[in-house]
């Protein structure tokens, strides 16, 4: 739900430094936070409003409630890798091997960079309803750039279908893997961390 239409400057609950964010962006990192942090069943909209500064009433002049955003944060995390997927693929002057590395790669940090671990809110059940059907979209069609980068490698492009499918399978698998191997190790350098793991999926491709 965007800002279109609304009126701004409503009260805030407490004075805070002024972040240079906007109501909702404040919400957003109020709610990354502590989705992360607290869990998303345990957060209150109380409690992101409170961490945001502004009251409870406050907030739903931006937001309609939590879904909305666990759904912005989600999408947040697929958005910039399908820009740059969709830019590598059309950069076929380069290999398509090394257009899929830094896709990896990139992804990988953006999956494990910045303050909160948000590649981890994909593990949570609520996910899996239809209310965030526009993130699965956004994360199929990243999935299928994927796919085309590994076809267009010299080992994909001899790969039957079901064997390619397989692939990119375990390719995108690997990569939203990390969320779990990042949290298990935070303090893992993401630079490092994620160009080893740009070198394992094109090992899985056969590169």
């Amino acid at each position: 739900m965007g800002t279109s239409g609304r009126r701004v400057g409503r009260p805030r609950a407490a004075q805070r430094p002024d972040s240079g964010l906007s109501p909702r962006d404040e919400l957003l990192t109020a709610a990354a936070e502590l989705f992360t942090t607290r869990g998303y069943a345990a957060t209150t909209t109380r409690a992101v409003a409170e961490r945001a500064g502004m009251r409870q009433a406050s907030m739903y002049h931006y937001v309609s409630g939590k879904e909305e955003l666990l759904a912005a944060l989600l999408e947040s995390t697929v958005t910039p890798s399908l820009a740059l997927a969709r830019h590598l693929l059309a950069e076929d002057a380069a290999p398509a091997e090394s257009r899929l590395w830094e896709l990896c790669r990139t992804d990988v940090e953006l999956l494990c960079g910045g303050p909160h671990n948000l590649g981890g809110l994909y593990l949570l059940p609520e996910v899996h309803t239809e209310r965030f059907a526009g993130f699965h979209a956004v994360r199929a069609e990243l999935k299928d750039t994927y796919r085309q980068l590994l076809a267009a490698t010299a080992v994909g492009g001899a790969l039957a279908k079901s064997e390619l499918d397989l692939r990119t399978d375990l390719v995108f698998g690997l990569i939203e893997g990390v969320i779990l191997v990042h949290r298990s190790d935070p303090e893992r350098p993401v630079s490092a961390f994620a160009e080893a793991t740009a070198d394992a999926a094109l090992r899985i491709v056969g590169v």
